[in-house]
């Protein structure tokens, strides 16, 4: 007898950011796993989905293009998603406004709902380094990635030694105190400018750091949300009429951390060939050409 999956949480709004697919250090297994367990009428993609500065033809693992698949799929079923650049998947800024279907590309957002308005947008435009040195932004991408393998050995064998993970480059941010200013800076530059847009919530991504939080400014307060990472917090931001704005954390759901279910024939076909894949991608999102 087939197992029944488990009912997803019916939600208004979910935001994810800074996946990073295409690198080592994204966590596409557990971010699918996710995906499967809600249900929103909106998905926000808040940048850095897909990681085009990294990209290797030589690294993209099934998990990876199991993820893309799931959410051509949602939106070939009526789930509105709204694909947000950030720096790292900048390549599609050109294509700001287009729409596919269910899924719009853009650079930002505004919501209306019933508790005030949203607006969405990935963060990359306060960072200093991304406007005035590109070729370091890179760099320390680059090394970020480096780090986050790293840490992945160093768990592995932790583990094995029963001793408790570690998280290095949390440690290292945490340690630097011009990066705790920055993401000081950061917060407060974008609840400046969403008082002074007439916004209620403002919700970014980029510094991987999830938050939801009040914050004051000289023009008014504002509640400003971060949805984090997949890479090392595994967060994303969730809202519902009743609920209001959550923050919610993969390594806190107790239904997670169970064993996982065996790859159904849905995520199994994205192991397919490239050419297939790509096929059936257009099918999904109804660009296939029309009968004449």
């Amino acid at each position: 007898m087939r197992e029944s999956r488990p009912r997803r949480r019916k939600l208004d709004v979910v935001v994810i950011s800074d996946v990073h697919l295409g690198t080592y250090g994204c966590h596409a297994t557990e971010l699918l796993r996710y995906l499967k367990s809600v249900k929103p009428k909106v998905l926000v993609l808040n940048g850095d989905i897909i990681d085009i500065w990294q990209f290797s033809k030589n690294y993209w693992p099934a998990a990876h293009m199991r993820v893309v698949r799931y959410l051509a799929g949602l939106a070939a079923k009526g789930t509105q998603i709204e694909y947000l650049t950030g720096n790292h998947d900048e390549l599609l800024r050109k294509f700001a406004g287009t729409r596919l279907g269910n899924l719009r590309i853009d650079n930002k957002l505004v919501l209306e709902l019933p508790a005030g308005k949203a607006w969405f947008f990935h963060g990359d435009v306060f960072d200093v380094t991304m406007q005035h040195s590109r070729w370091l932004a890179r760099l320390g991408a680059h090394g970020y990635d480096l780090l986050i393998v790293l840490n992945r050995v160093v768990n592995f064998l932790l583990q094995k030694l029963g001793r408790p993970r570690v998280a290095l480059s949390k440690a290292v941010k945490d340690r630097v105190k011009g990066a705790v200013n920055l993401v000081s800076n950061f917060e407060q530059t974008a609840a400046g400018l969403a008082v002074e847009g007439g916004y209620q919530f403002v919700a970014c991504g980029h510094i991987h750091q999830p938050e939801i939080k009040e914050l004051t400014t000289p023009r008014g307060p504002v509640t400003y949300l971060n949805s984090g990472d997949w890479v090392e917090n595994l967060t994303a931001l969730e809202y519902s009429v009743e609920g209001g704005w959550q923050l919610y954390r993969y390594a806190d759901d107790v239904a997670m951390q169970r064993p996982a279910a065996a790859a159904d024939a849905q995520d199994q076909a994205a192991d397919a060939p490239v050419a297939e894949l790509l096929s059936d991608l257009l099918v999904e999102f109804q660009l296939h050409r029309r009968a004449e």
